[in-house]
């Protein structure tokens, strides 16, 4: 499979494979440098010097026959030929190490790193996926990353992440095997002592006239709310934006904005102080979450175990709102 990343005047097979693992090394350092975008930061994440980095990426040019990355001061990205050599430099080193994967686990049993990309709104919940994995895979490290969900299908993509915890409905799946967990609801999260203290419930329609901080537009959280907003002829007043979803509960608390929250971040956490939870009515809306990995073959030892092993998760156990909905 070396072979394929020759673009003219290539090596034997013979060549290649004696050289196997100095290729493997020139290919980790440009898959390095495509991450860092900076030969000094690749350099020092490879635990390599920049000249020893920039000459081993010289020498791949020299192997494949062709530029590979565009000269100049600084990095400045890659040739078309080079997008194709990383390309193919991802997939070889993501084989290998689904292939030393398999050979550790036939003689010592699963091990190794996994790697999950959980969009914000799921990291209270991605416990309860990793908690039951690593008491029957105690060698397995994990690596949980925050991430939106146009990241994690494209980490997935560039095996850059192993196994995505993520909405299923809105965004297109392609090339991925699919496993629901559990539906997402949401919450008003309001001031205790603000013109919402007496409700009971709320529709969108009337939560739309609030000051609302919500997550910023990248977000899928964000895209799906501005969506319930629309299907009732409204769009949410923003007053304020924020990438993180604790901010959305500490605005909440400050007394001068309101909420959406999904209901599985306040039963994880608690109720923030000086606010109140109302649940969001007309329409009644839950969205499904999942994991999400590779269909293409051969599989990460890993993130197969890890899909077959995780069942969906009880809904009175993530859906159901705090004790106390609302604290003094």
């Amino acid at each position: 499979m070396m072979c394929a990343i020759s673009l003219s005047q290539p090596r034997s097979a013979r060549a290649w494979m004696g050289d196997a693992g100095l290729v493997l090394k020139q290919l980790a350092y440009l898959v390095a440098l495509a991450r860092e975008q900076h030969f000094g930061r690749a350099a020092e994440s490879c635990n390599v010097s920049q000249p020893t980095l920039s000459a081993a990426i010289r020498n791949l040019e020299d192997e494949v026959g062709a530029p590979i990355v565009e000269r100049g001061h600084r990095f400045n990205g890659f040739t078309p030929d080079g997008h194709i050599v990383l390309e193919h430099a991802k997939r070889i080193l993501a084989e290998c190490d689904t292939m030393r994967q398999g050979l550790t686990m036939l003689a010592e049993g699963l091990s190794g790193r996994l790697r999950i990309g959980a969009v914000p709104t799921a990291l209270p919940v991605v416990s309860q996926v990793t908690g039951p994995f690593y008491v029957r895979y105690p060698k397995v490290s994990l690596t949980i990353l925050s991430m939106t969900s146009s990241e994690i299908v494209r980490g997935i993509e560039n095996f850059e992440v192993d196994v995505g915890l993520t909405y299923l409905e809105n965004d297109a799946l392609t090339d991925v095997r699919v496993k629901p967990l559990y539906e997402e609801n949401y919450l008003f999260l309001t001031p205790l002592d603000g013109p919402y203290r007496d409700k009971e419930t709320i529709t969108w329609d009337e939560a739309a006239h609030a000051p609302l901080c919500l997550l910023t537009p990248d977000m899928q959280n964000r895209r799906i709310i501005d969506g319930i907003f629309r299907s009732v002829g409204r769009t949410p007043a923003a007053a304020m934006e924020t990438n993180s979803i604790f901010n959305l509960c500490s605005h909440a608390s400050a007394g001068h904005w309101s909420s959406i929250v999904p209901a599985p971040l306040l039963r994880f956490f608690g109720m923030p102080q000086r606010t109140k939870a109302i649940p969001l009515v007309s329409p009644d809306v839950r969205k499904s979450i999942g994991l999400i990995m590779s269909n293409r073959e051969p599989t990460s030892p890993v993130a197969r175990s890890l899909f077959n092993l995780v069942v969906p998760l009880d809904p009175e156990a993530v859906l159901k709102p705090p004790t106390r909905m609302a604290t003094q």
